[in-house]
């Protein structure tokens, strides 16, 4: 039974990024329609963005919010320099461009990074801390109170702002929402920019965990994008959900089969959703965001 728990325990901190780039692929699929495969990308630029502070010598604090503000930014020139000007094309070029961002965006960081994995130290210093009977490392709680925190933040900012109910509008019914004054191409460029902060934080507070190398943005945004089918893409916090469940199933697999089943997982639960419940498993009657 320790054992069992030790895996969850392991599988729950991944899992935890999954679901945050998860809720990118929400955010953006909810108020644009594209499903956006550049999103683990920014968490890659991210973490390999504050790996280089790090070495260059700045402190932790800047360091970690640069990265994330240069993820953010990734994202708002992707809606600004990428999509916008395509916008009267069909959703399905548009989806095709995300794609040859994500390879654009590998290319350049094999440029600038090179091969080799690179990692900064925990966030606190110390040994396993145990829980239940598990061994939970100290910055797997720092990703698990960075995700509650943000999941907080999510549902204020969609409950409690203008801008969020104005992209909830849009994530309901985006012509309607024209006809209330909403401006589409405007929210869809906050929804860019919001996904690709999240994603940055995912990636900064990741890199302790697992190092950062060039090509993360794949097997994080297949990930990723599991976890928001898993949750039926409708809504962040089923995104979440969604990549606690695959995280768990992960690192189970993982630790009972073999190691070489970490990236089969996403892929075997990923066409079992599409074929199976392709609405997801934690998907609502209507499309709510909270």
């Amino acid at each position: 039974m320790s054992e069992f728990l030790q895996f969850v325990a392991s599988g729950i901190g991944q899992g935890a990024i999954y679901g945050l780039v998860g809720v990118g692929f929400v955010i953006v699929y909810n108020v644009t329609g594209i499903i956006n495969f550049a999103q683990g990308h920014y968490l890659m630029l991210s973490a390999l963005t504050a790996v280089s502070l790090r070495e260059a010598g700045v402190p932790a604090v800047p360091a970690l919010l640069v990265a994330m503000v240069a993820a953010a930014l990734a994202g708002l020139v992707t809606d600004r320099l990428v999509i916008n000007p395509a916008r009267r094309h069909s959703t399905l070029t548009l989806i095709i461009l995300t794609v040859g961002l994500a390879i654009a965006l590998e290319g350049l960081a094999l440029l600038i990074w090179g091969v080799n994995p690179r990692r900064y130290a925990p966030f606190t210093a110390g040994p396993p801390l145990e829980i239940g009977g598990a061994a939970v490392s100290r910055q797997t709680l720092w990703v698990l109170g960075v995700t509650l925190a943000l999941a907080l933040a999510l549902w204020w900012f969609f409950q409690r702002t203008v801008v969020g109910k104005a992209m909830q509008a849009c994530a309901m019914n985006r012509e309607a929402a024209r006809l209330q004054a909403i401006n589409p191409a405007q929210m869809s460029l906050y929804a860019f920019t919001m996904a690709a902060a999240v994603a940055g934080v995912a990636g900064v507070v990741l890199v302790p965990i697992t190092s950062a190398y060039y090509d993360m943005g794949v097997p994080f945004g297949l990930k990723g994008f599991t976890a928001a089918v898993i949750g039926g893409l409708v809504s962040p916090f089923g995104a979440l959900a969604g990549g606690l469940l695959l995280g768990i199933a992960e690192a189970v697999a993982v630790g009972y089969v073999s190691s070489a089943m970490a990236e089969g997982v996403a892929f075997a639960v990923l066409a079992l959703m599409l074929i199976l419940r392709p609405e997801g498993l934690l998907a609502r009657v209507r499309t709510r965001w909270a």
